[in-house]
């Protein structure tokens, strides 16, 4: 959950997309760092690559505008 994630530079498309994901479908390697939390917050590119998890939603959008990004809520 510690790795660097190298969001590009000069990107044309900036927008991200942030949504809840449950803990229980996360595969067992992730599972077992994160704790008691039931749900986390991934942060996925246009394309849909998941290039972020977070323990909450704020931290997520934190994390996108930091790396110049434009996070947008899925529902």
């Amino acid at each position: 959950m510690d790795t660097k994630y190298d969001f590009g530079a000069g990107e044309e498309n900036r927008i991200v997309y942030v949504r809840k994901v449950a803990v229980k479908d996360l595969p067992e390697n992730v599972r077992a760092q994160v704790g008691e939390l039931d749900s986390l917050y991934a942060v996925h590119s246009s394309d849909g690559e998941q290039l972020a998890l977070v323990r909450d939603r704020s931290l997520a959008f934190v994390l996108a505008r930091q790396n110049d990004l434009a996070p947008v809520a899925v529902h």
